[in-house]
């Protein structure tokens, strides 16, 4: 109930009042991440899916790379004044050695839902490592080939794909998606020829949505992580904004070779799929897409 809350609104035009009525606004709280004992973070998201929320920012974040390093998640700690519980703080215990307080001593704790990685103290902080590096597979004329291939058309139709799964956007119109589809290659599908080993289909995996759209894209990762489906080699993520330099370090940390967003990537987010083996889509809405970065992957 708290993904969404009623309000009363009233709507005007050009002649002033029309009607009043009833609203649904996505909700949005803040969640407190206390990691093993030390207070992490605090950031705005949408109430759901918040162990995956937790569990796809700490790989984010660099700090765990397996699902088995997290111990518990407890939200026994988020009380409110009154006694009611409200399910936004998180204790988080990680596996001993799993990271190291002091260097991340310098993060602040505050992360709006309008970006991912605010709460970062400096520049060099920002980029992290993956464990799950992106590798371009084989050589043509043109340099290296980056795996996996797809066909055009595949990412043609993961807007829709993903648009018909946003159930919260429908009753509210205010939040972002993030959908993981595998590749599907059909067995004998251009065996031989110059098609084989490309993805004719794909195949929708996982669908989070959040007001913020870093937050959708962790949850999906963290559904992921839970699922032990890391690194997400044969996969693609479609995003329902844009293509922002957070997400496609996301991306890179799941090991997620492609990422599509119906909107304009940033300079820094082309130059870092550029630097890490990420195809970056930008514009994809149904009959044509620009492909930023590792273009060759489409054909």
């Amino acid at each position: 109930m708290r993904r969404t809350v009623r309000t009363r609104v009233r709507r005007f035009g050009e002649d002033g009042l029309q009607d009043a009525r009833a609203d649904a606004l996505a909700g949005e709280e803040p969640l407190e991440v206390r990691l093993d004992g030390e207070q992490f973070t605090v950031t705005m998201r949408t109430p759901g899916d918040d162990v995956e929320l937790i569990a796809g920012f700490l790989l984010s974040e660099g700090i765990v790379r397996d699902w088995a390093q997290i111990r518990r998640i407890d939200f026994a700690a988020g009380i409110d004044p009154d006694g009611t519980r409200n399910l936004n703080v998180a204790r988080v215990s990680l596996e001993p050695g799993t990271w190291d307080p002091e260097v991340y001593r310098a993060r602040q704790v505050y992360t709006s839902s309008a970006c991912g990685i605010c709460g970062t103290a400096s520049i060099e902080a920002v980029q992290r490592s993956s464990a799950f590096p992106i590798l371009l597979d084989a050589m043509s004329e043109d340099g290296p080939v980056a795996a996996p291939l797809v066909r055009s058309r595949v990412l043609l139709g993961l807007p829709d794909s993903l648009r018909e799964e946003q159930t919260l956007f429908g009753s509210t119109g205010g939040v972002h998606a993030a959908g993981l589809f595998r590749l599907v290659r059909e067995e004998g599908a251009g065996e031989g020829g110059p098609e084989a080993g490309v993805a004719r289909r794909a195949v929708l995996l996982a669908v989070r949505e959040d007001v913020g759209r870093h937050n959708a894209v962790d949850k999906v990762i963290g559904w992921a992580l839970h699922q032990g489906l890391l690194p997400l080699t044969d996969t693609v993520l479609q995003v329902s904004g844009r293509a922002s330099f957070e997400l496609v370090q996301k991306a890179s940390m799941a090991g997620i070779p492609v990422l599509s967003a119906v909107s304009a990537p940033s300079g820094l987010a082309v130059d870092l799929g550029r630097e890490q083996g990420i195809t970056v889509v930008g514009f994809n809405r149904g009959t044509r897409f620009n492909a930023y970065s590792h273009h060759e992957r489409i054909v």
